[in-house]
C-alpha cells in the first residue's frame, strides 16, 4: 500500500424518530434523544449542605427554559430546557434532599492526616445516599452529591490544609497505622485506625466506589459550577470562569444526568451488525506491597450505544520498564470469557467480530488467552491506539487539519487525527496544533480504514458530555477513571455493572 493521507467522513449518531446528524446538540434540540424514559420523569436525589442543596435548586430551576451562553457561537446551540430536550420532567419539586451540616463535615475535611480526611469526608456524604437506599420507600433514579469547593481542593491527591485551619489530628501515627493495611488485625480499634489508609486519597473515587455495591448513579458537582458568580477571588472577579458558559454546564449535566437514569441521548448510525468492543483499563494499585500488582477491567461497547464494566484479577501486570500492562494467561482468558458470555446472554449468540483496544501492544501470552476464550466464529483483532505527538501535520491558511484526516502508513497501522477543525463549530476541537492517534492492528486481521472509521465513530458516544466528538475512543477514553474507582478501595469483585456507574 502506497503511502497517503486520506479523510474519514464524520460519523453521524442517530437521535429520536430515527433522525441522523453529525452534532449531539442539534440532534437533541431537533429530535430528541434516541430512547423514551418514564413520563413521570426523575426522581433526583441530592446530598449537600444547605447552601449546596439550594444552588442545585436555582441551577434545576433555571434549566427549566432556555439556557444562553454569553457567546451564542459557542453553545450550538442555547440548551433549550431539559423537558423541551429530553421530553422528560426533571423537577426541583420531587428533589429528595439530605442536608449535611457543616460543622460535622469540617471536623472531617479539615482533619491533618489526608488519608482520615478524605475517608470521613466521603462517609459523610455516602452514608446520607445509603441510609436513604436501605430504610426509606423512596427510590432514586440518580443522586447528586453537591461538593463545597473546599471537598474539591482538600479531598485529593497532594493536597494540604492552609495553615490554622486543622480541627483534628490523626489518633495513631501515620507508619503505624500502614503496617497493617496488608495485614488484617484480630482487633477491632487497629482495624477502624487503619481502614482509612485501605482507601485511596481522591473524594471521586473513593465515593464511587463504595457505592458501587449499591448500584447508584451519582453525580457530583461543585457549587462553583453551579453558581460560579459567587465565589469570588480578592480582585472581586469569578475564580472559575465558567459563568460564561452557562448553557455548556446545562447541556453536559443534563445529558450525562439522562444517560445515567438509563436512557440513551443517542447512538451510532453505521455500526456494523454484531461488532463489539472492548477497552482495556489497568491501574496499579498502589496499596500493595508489589510494585508490579495492577487492576484489570474490561470496558465492553455494543453497536447500541450500551457500556458494561468487567473486573478482572489483580496481578503482576505492570512492567515498570516497559511502562505497560500485560495479563497472564488464564486472567486474560477469564476476562474475556466474561464480556464474551455477557454479551451471548443479550444477544443469543457470540459476536461476529470482536475488537479489543489497548494503549500498548499485546504479548503472546495474553493474546493466547484472550483467543482461547473466543469462539470460532468470532473474529478477534487486537488495536493499539496512543496519543502520539512525532507527527505533525500542517494545512494552508488559518485552520489546523481538518478532524478525521489519516495518514496511512502502511496496512496495519495508521496515524488519526480525532482533534482538528470541524466546518459545524467553525472552530478547532484543539487550542493547539492537534496531535494524532497512532493506530495498529497489532493481533488479527482488519482494514486499517475501517478500523479508523470505528475509533472515530467511538470518540462520539461520551455521554457523560455533550460534545460534538472526543479525542479519544470511549473505549478508552475513560480507562484510567475506571480503574482508579476499582482500585479505590478494599472492593468486593463487583458483578458486570452498567458504565453509568464509573462515570
Amino acid at each position: 500500500m502506497n503511502l497517503r493521507l486520506i479523510h474519514i467522513d464524520e460519523p453521524q449518531i442517530v437521535f429520536g424518530h430515527n433522525q441522523e446528524t453529525w452534532d449531539p446538540r442539534d440532534g437533541l434540540t431537533l429530535f430528541g434523544p434516541l430512547d423514551e424514559l418514564k413520563p413521570y420523569g426523575i426522581t433526583c436525589g441530592v446530598v449537600g449542605t444547605a447552601v449546596g442543596i439550594r444552588k442545585f435548586e436555582q441551577w434545576l430551576e433555571e434549566i427549566q427554559s432556555i439556557t444562553r451562553n454569553e457567546k451564542s457561537e459557542t453553545s450550538r446551540p442555547s440548551f433549550p430546557g431539559f423537558e423541551n430536550v429530553f421530553g422528560l420532567k426533571w423537577l426541583p419539586s420531587r428533589l429528595v434532599k439530605r442536608t449535611i451540616d457543616p460543622q460535622v463535615l469540617n471536623v472531617h475535611l479539615f482533619h491533618e492526616d489526608s488519608h482520615y480526611r478524605v475517608f470521613g469526608t466521603v462517609d459523610v456524604f455516602a452514608w446520607e445516599i445509603i441510609d436513604t437506599i436501605k430504610n426509606e420507600d423512596v427510590k432514586c433514579d440518580i443522586w447528586f452529591v453537591i461538593i463545597p469547593d473546599e471537598v474539591y481542593v482538600y479531598c485529593r491527591p497532594k493536597s494540604s490544609l492552609p495553615i490554622g485551619r486543622v480541627s483534628s489530628s490523626r489518633r495513631t501515627s501515620q507508619s503505624s497505622a500502614k503496617e497493617f493495611v496488608n495485614a488484617p488485625s484480630l482487633f477491632k480499634e487497629i482495624e477502624d485506625e487503619v481502614a482509612p489508609y485501605r482507601y485511596d486519597v481522591d473524594f471521586r473515587n473513593q465515593l464511587k466506589a463504595k457505592l458501587l455495591p449499591y448500584t447508584v448513579p451519582t453525580q457530583i458537582v461543585r457549587e462553583s459550577t453551579l453558581k460560579p458568580e459567587d465565589y469570588l477571588n480578592n480582585f472581586n472577579r469569578p475564580i472559575r470562569q465558567i459563568g460564561k458558559l452557562k448553557a455548556e454546564v446545562a447541556w453536559n449535566l443534563s445529558t450525562a444526568t439522562f444517560y445515567k437514569v438509563g436512557g440513551r441521548p443517542w447512538k451510532l448510525f453505521s455500526v456494523r451488525e454484531g461488532v463489539c468492543y472492548v477497552g482495556l483499563a489497568y491501574k496499579v494499585d498502589l496499596k500493595s506491597r508489589e510494585s508490579r500488582n495492577a487492576c484489570c477491567a474490561a470496558q465492553m461497547f455494543l453497536d447500541s450505544g450500551d457500556g458494561i464494566v468487567f473486573k478482572g484479577a489483580v496481578g503482576p501486570w505492570y512492567n515498570a520498564k516497559k511502562g505497560e500492562f500485560h495479563l497472564k494467561r488464564q486472567p486474560a482468558r477469564e476476562l474475556l470469557t466474561l464480556a464474551i458470555e455477557t454479551y451471548r446472554r443479550q444477544h443469543g449468540r457470540p459476536p461476529l467480530e470482536f475488537f479489543i483496544h489497548a494503549r500498548s501492544k499485546f504479548n503472546t501470552e495474553e493474546w493466547e488467552g484472550f483467543s482461547e476464550a473466543v469462539p470460532d466464529e468470532t473474529a478477534l483483532v487486537g488495536v493499539t491506539i496512543k496519543p502520539v505527538n512525532t507527527l505533525k501535520l500542517y494545512r494552508d491558511g488559518n485552520y489546523p487539519v481538518l478532524r478525521g484526516t489519516a495518514y496511512i502508513q502502511d496496512d496495519r497501522s495508521a496515524y488519526l487525527w480525532t482533534k482538528g477543525f470541524v466546518p459545524r463549530l467553525q472552530t478547532s476541537l484543539s487550542l493547539e496544533v492537534p496531535n494524532p492517534l497512532y493506530v495498529e492492528v497489532s493481533r488479527g486481521t482488519a482494514n486499517i480504514k475501517t478500523v479508523m472509521k470505528d475509533i472515530l465513530a467511538l470518540t462520539k458516544l461520551n455521554y457523560n458530555a455533550c460534545i460534538f466528538g472526543d479525542g479519544l475512543p470511549v473505549t478508552l477514553r475513560f480507562a484510567d477513571a475506571v480503574g482508579e474507582i476499582l482500585t479505590a478501595g478494599p472492593i468486593e469483585s463487583p458483578p458486570p455493572l452498567a458504565f453509568r456507574y464509573y462515570i
